[in-house]
């Protein structure tokens, strides 16, 4: 069996994964934000206090 398809109607490409084709998706390159201060501080308590939430 072929590693990788095409399928021209969706314009996809598929990669052999154990019995299934699955399609090859990639997510797009995301910018680092900065959060600012109050940000920072906001995520540290998060961290500290609700682990859950975070």
């Amino acid at each position: 069996m072929e590693k990788y398809k095409y399928n021209e109607s969706n314009g996809l490409w598929y990669e052999l994964q154990g019995n299934y084709y699955l399609p090859c998706l990639k997510l797009p390159e995301e910018e680092q934000v900065h959060i600012g201060i109050w940000g920072q501080r906001h995520l540290n308590y998060l961290r500290e206090n609700k682990r859950v939430l975070l």
